[in-house]
């Protein structure tokens, strides 16, 4: 599992925002091929792609490229042009618009011949992304379709026109709504990426202003065990940071479930303790392990004496 609370997405031939990204707190950053990018510029796109990764590090974040989708006439030249040319630099590849598993397998295999071709001592990672109804009933089949696969992303514009929706904003929480419009859809790619190991990463939300609407909806997704979002802009990278971040208290009351649990077990040899008001087993240790080994990947360590010393179960 890697770092993604933050994804920040960069133009492929907006060469003007690199130095900005670089220096960005966002977990990832991915140069994109696809939307952002006209049909004019696709080919020189590309060669703007392999200079960023070989002109910048992007220093401890996620380094990924959103390449064309399969049904395109670039998808091919992408894949081979980005993976020859920075393969070493790139750790995965962001693909649009898959709807079922033959779009994951034909990236699959053309990036075993790539790598094959040019050495690589290791292998692209691959972000899927779901963004029509066909995706959407093929989700589980998707998540399943390549060991390199890491991320399920839910693509809400395309989602949206796939749909027929009478919707204008990207992403937008729709309160006339009776409900949460998007919950469907976030959930149940949120259980096929949970299923086959994958992280479930939410898409952009394209009112870039609006960061209360932004901290709104990554709120609801994080309650359903997503691990991050996209932004679309430099401004949204620390809202995101925060609400896919585990609270301090969160963090230390979740080493207390577990070490609480460990002694019980281990000592006392019982299945149930108390822990304050609360009975904890162990449906409450995987529970708690979720949010400690989140924290850790995030860097957090313990800020209360009687939590420092826990193993983590």
């Amino acid at each position: 599992m890697r770092p993604r609370r933050s994804c920040l997405a960069v133009p492929a031939t907006q060469v003007q925002f690199l130095a900005k990204a670089e220096q960005s707190a966002a977990d990832e950053v991915f140069l994109d091929l696809e939307d952002s990018v006209a049909p004019a510029a696709k080919l020189t796109a590309r060669d703007l792609v392999v200079d960023a990764f070989r002109s910048h590090s992007f220093e401890g974040k996620v380094r990924a490229v959103r390449i064309n989708g399969c049904d395109t006439e670039w998808c091919y030249g992408d894949i081979i042009a980005v993976i020859e040319g920075a393969g070493d630099r790139i750790d995965c590849l962001i693909v649009p618009k898959v709807e079922g598993i033959t779009d994951v397998h034909f990236v699959s295999r053309l990036l075993d011949q790539v790598e094959a071709k040019t050495g690589m001592s290791r292998r692209i990672g691959l972000e899927l992304q779901i963004e029509s109804a066909r995706g959407l009933e093929n989700v589980g089949a998707i998540a399943a379709a390549s060991p390199r696969a890491e991320t399920l992303i839910f693509g809400p514009a395309d989602l949206s026109a796939s749909l027929g929706v009478p919707e204008l904003s990207v992403g937008r929480i729709k309160p006339e709504y009776p409900g949460d419009y998007w919950h469907y859809f976030v959930a149940r790619i949120a259980v096929a990426a949970r299923a086959n190991n994958l992280q479930p990463i939410d898409g952009p939300y394209g009112l870039i202003r609006d960061l209360d609407g932004l901290r709104t909806f990554a709120e609801r997704t994080a309650m359903l065990g997503y691990d991050g979002k996209w932004a679309v802009s430099p401004g949204q990278i620390a809202t995101l940071n925060n609400v896919y971040t585990p609270r301090q208290k969160d963090f230390e009351k979740a080493l207390a479930i577990l070490d609480a649990y460990r002694q019980a077990t281990e000592s006392n040899r019982t299945g149930a303790v108390m822990l304050g008001d609360e009975m904890i087993d162990e449906a409450s240790r995987k529970m708690a392990l979720v949010v400690v080994e989140r924290g850790r990947l995030l860097g957090m360590k313990p800020e209360s004496a009687n939590t420092e010393h826990v193993s983590g179960g």
